[in-house]
């Protein structure tokens, strides 16, 4: 609640004080009564407004007077900057019961503009005196201005993120900050009495910076006033004009911090040099902090990476052959890192994730980077890292790293309906336990942030029985053309014994999967429809997968027509599983070009039925399928294609500040 400005009126003696542009001023008549006085009346030159605050009971006299009551208030307010000081005057006059005038009150103001002003739009421009600053609200007809956090390098030889230096090195880097005005006006020798200090709460301090722009023999300077250890800023010599600041995040929302972060500057009464002063008005600004946003494989691709692993049996230049075929038919960026770089560790989307992060006056591409920290621990940092490219993590205090934490168990749904309420930046799907057990689970630390985004609300589904435990083996959304704009594909052992006795009653039994692939075993339709511990294995599969797609179909609005199930079999290794051949849901989205992991199904007619099954579920939807063989360069080691490469996506058109968590 804003502090009231009270001046106190005296009969003895003219009063004189400073107000605010447009705000209100409360004159405290009670002790300059003088006694007898029965009413009152109230004149003022012509920029200041009068306004006399009654209740319904209390009516003016015949005369215009005021009776003296105890509820009557006298406010006034002007709207004009004073050109000279003590350029306004407000008369009081008190009278007796007779109506003769028994004593006067004067008071002398002058009206100053101070303003701290932000893009409270949100259209990339400060708009001045905005009406309710200190408020953010979310929604198409919300407002508050947003903050980003200088998580990128623009800085060349700088070791970390923009926001681990304090200071500006250069003028790139303010592109990714916020604009935040100081407007002052009126005469100059009011500002030699009062003082103008920028303040920042200190629970708001460690998580932004502040420098103000100085220009100096027509360069400027950025001197940081706000921040961590820095909650004021007295400013020198304001006079008429605009003072601007540069505003930078250091912290993303996370547990115990909203987002929310706000400024403030007051004017201040001093009535000696080391006095602390008396604020007289404050004008108070919000931001929230731009939260950490993924891209579901229905946003446009942007570049590609993989890994280039030459040394060793599990080489994957085949693998890379059969992905720079499936680029060009994409027309994508393809980068290929070198297994210096990645220090001979093939599972990039397991180290990190892509996503961004948006203000209305810039948009840039941010690399999460997982605590799994095996091989590619400091690419994402010492490679990608760099100009217009952040780089944000998060490490467990202390805590045992499980393979859950990896980013293949990280994944997020096109924009969904929900039972009436929109997420229009789709939903964050974690791979977990079942609620009620314990096991292997993703960091709690990694789980709050994502959480704290609040934009993507996350679900954790059942990924704790595979052996890998990550939610890119048993699904995955590719875009369609009708309905929702996408489909839900599951693995589906169900659809595979399905396709396999259809085959079986063809006459195909004796068709042999793996044919080709030196050094595995080979089995025919007949065989693996015999085999009864496989079977009971895929019972149990089908049943946890079938726990997901209920609770899928719940929380992000689907129906059976949004899924298709991909014919899949998986094996036990003790109570978790694996793929029992390489796992075409863990697939390469890039729009309608799909790139599949080759299953090395049985052949029927010289075809692999199960490349066939799922072209006939694809085509249909304008995708195109190109089975890539990574059968000894991943599968054999426990994953496939999609874990293999990593995608960098275009962001969503759709602003996040204009939902409604």
């Amino acid at each position: 609640m804003p502090q009231r400005h009270v001046v106190q009126m005296s009969t003895s003696h003219a009063s004189y004080s400073v107000c605010v542009l447009g705000t209100e001023v409360f004159l405290d008549t009670r002790r300059s009564t003088p006694k007898g006085a029965m009413s009152f009346d109230v004149y003022a030159t012509s920029a200041v407004t009068v306004h006399i605050i009654h209740s319904p009971m209390t009516k003016p006299m015949i005369n215009s007077r005021w009776p003296l009551d105890p509820d009557i208030e006298v406010v006034v307010t002007i709207d004009v900057v004073s050109r000279t000081v003590n350029d306004n005057k407000v008369k009081i006059s008190y009278y007796g019961r007779e109506g003769n005038e028994l004593s006067v009150a004067w008071l002398y103001l002058t009206c100053v503009e101070v303003s701290l002003d932000v893009d409270v739009n949100r259209n990339g421009r400060v708009k001045s005196r905005g009406k309710d600053k200190a408020k953010w609200t979310w929604g198409p007809d919300g407002q508050g201005a947003v903050l980003l956090v200088n998580c990128d390098r623009d800085s060349p030889g700088t070791g970390g993120p923009d926001s681990g230096q304090v200071d500006i090195r250069t003028t790139a880097d303010l592109q990714d900050m916020s604009v935040m005005l100081l407007r002052t006006q009126g005469p100059s020798a009011i500002f030699a009495e009062y003082q103008v200090v920028l303040h920042v709460p200190e629970s708001d301090a460690e998580k932004v910076r502040v420098f103000h722009a100085i220009r100096s023999d027509s360069h400027p300077h950025y001197k940081p006033v706000l921040g961590p250890d820095k909650l004021s800023y007295v400013l020198d010599h304001v006079g008429n004009g605009e003072n601007t600041f540069y505003v930078e995040g250091l912290a993303f929302p996370d547990v115990g911090f909203s987002g929310l972060v706000s400024f403030s500057a007051s004017l201040l009464e001093v009535p000696h040099k080391n006095s602390p002063g008396t604020p007289i008005f404050t004008d108070t600004v919000v931001f929230r902090v731009a939260p950490w946003i993924m891209t579901p494989n229905t946003q446009q691709p942007v570049e590609v990476f993989v890994c280039s692993i030459q040394r060793g049996p599990d080489s994957n230049e085949v693998f890379l052959e059969g992905l720079q075929v499936l680029l060009r038919r994409a027309n994508c960026k393809l980068t290929i890192c070198s297994e210096v770089e990645t220090r001979s560790d093939r599972w990039i989307q397991d180290e990190l994730e892509f996503g961004y992060v948006e203000a209305p006056h810039k948009t840039f591409p941010v690399v999460f980077d997982s605590p799994r920290n095996r091989g590619l621990k400091d690419f994402a940092f010492k490679k990608i890292l760099g100009p217009d490219f952040g780089y944000v993590t998060r490490e467990p205090p202390g805590k045992e790293i499980t393979s859950l934490d990896s980013f293949g168990n990280l994944d997020v749904s096109p924009p969904v309906t929900v039972r009436g309420k929109e997420y229009p930046l789709g939903r964050i799907l974690i791979g977990s336990p079942l609620p009620w057990a314990s096991g292997r689970r993703m960091s709690k630390a990694v789980r709050d942030f994502l959480y704290a985004q609040k934009v993507q609300a996350p679900v954790e589904i059942y990924s704790e029985w595979l052996n890998v435990g990550h939610v890119d083996e048993f699904l995955t959304f590719v875009p369609a053309y009708d309905r929702k704009g996408f489909r839900l594909l599951l693995a589906s052992p169900n659809a595979c014994y399905k396709l396999f006795k259809e085959k079986q009653r063809q006459g195909h039994g004796e068709a042999m999967q793996l044919v080709g692939l030196k050094g595995t075993e080979r089995r025919s339709i007949d065989e693996i429809l015999a085999d009864e511990s496989l079977r009971n294995d895929n019972k149990h599969v089908q049943r946890w997968i079938d726990w997901n797609r209920n609770l899928l179909k719940q929380e992000l609005g689907l129906s059976e027509q949004d899924i298709m199930d991909i014919p899949q079999l998986f094996i036990l290794k003790g109570s978790r599983a694996d793929a029992l051949f390489p796992d075409m849901v863990n697939m390469l989205v890039l729009g309608r070009h799909l790139g599949i992991p080759k299953p090395f199904g049985p052949l029927v007619g010289g075809q692999c039925c199960l490349e066939e099954r799922v072209r006939a579920l694809l085509e249909p939807l304008g995708l195109t399928c190109t089975f890539i063989d990574d059968f000894f360069s991943y599968h054999v080691l426990s994953g496939d294609v999609h874990c293999g490469t990593n995608v960098r996506r275009k962001p969503f058109t759709f602003k996040w500040w204009h939902m409604v968590p």
